[in-house]
């Protein structure tokens, strides 16, 4: 085969812009043309004209998953995220008196609950202060002290939604977050991929980015004698380099 001439070629971009109706009859006309590959090929089909004019090679069309990938990163700045941070964070609550703690925004059954000031999550708290370490923006009693009433019995959902924030103003993203929780009970096996699930929700990120981990402390310590609970977190997070 011989090498085409390239003053005789053309990138053609998708989208392209046609008036609504006639592209519409000019589809249905053609319904059974498997050679036709694009709007302009159907249009020329059906003998209606087809201007070409100077595009724009930022105007991508979004078809692959590659594509999304690049979309973002025009999005997010021409500035590569290559500075990665990590931070880390740990929490602890005693056990008092209920039927249920929570534990990575998952309502989890136990024959006790939590003393705390807001819902008593240890996964979130952690897992707060990991990113909030990242960043260098002090702790979750800083941005909710737990003098504050407004924070009595408030969902943890709203702290970690918080940090993730104050990481995207800065124009980062939230990498990974691995967090392994301490007790002797309750069971965390059974309610693992739900918590994973909602941390990503929250954070709004691949569940594969969320690690959640359980171990007891051997029946040593407090976590040991069933007394209360712990978790610690680990977040990667990525902002743009300068």
């Amino acid at each position: 085969a011989a090498t085409p001439n390239r003053a005789d070629l053309r990138a053609i971009q998708t989208p392209q812009a046609f008036a609504y109706r006639p592209l519409l009859d000019a589809h249905r006309r053609a319904a059974g043309e498997r050679a036709l590959t694009d709007d302009a090929a159907v249009m020329e089909w059906a003998g209606l004209p087809v201007t070409v004019f100077p595009g724009d090679p930022a105007n991508v069309k979004l078809t692959r998953p590659e594509d999304f990938d690049a979309a973002e990163r025009r999005l997010t700045g021409a500035r590569a995220m290559n500075d990665v941070r990590t931070g880390q964070g740990y929490d602890v609550h005693a056990f008092g008196e209920g039927d249920h703690v929570w534990l990575g925004g998952v309502r989890v059954p136990h024959d006790r609950g939590v003393i705390a000031h807001s819902d008593g999550d240890v996964v979130l708290h952690a897992a707060t202060d990991a990113v909030l370490g990242a960043i260098g923006d002090g702790d979750i009693g800083t941005h909710f002290p737990p003098s504050d009433s407004r924070w009595k019995d408030a969902s943890s959902d709203r702290f970690l939604a918080h940090a993730a924030a104050l990481l995207a103003a800065r124009g980062g993203i939230v990498s990974s977050i691995d967090v392994t929780i301490v007790c002797e009970a309750p069971r965390i096996g059974p309610h693992r991929e739900a918590m994973r699930q909602r941390m990503a929700a929250i954070l709004g990120i691949e569940t594969g980015r969320i690690g959640i981990k359980a171990t007891t402390s051997e029946k040593m310590g407090f976590t040991g004698r069933r007394e209360g609970l712990a978790a610690l977190a680990v977040a990667t997070v990525r902002l743009p380099g300068e």
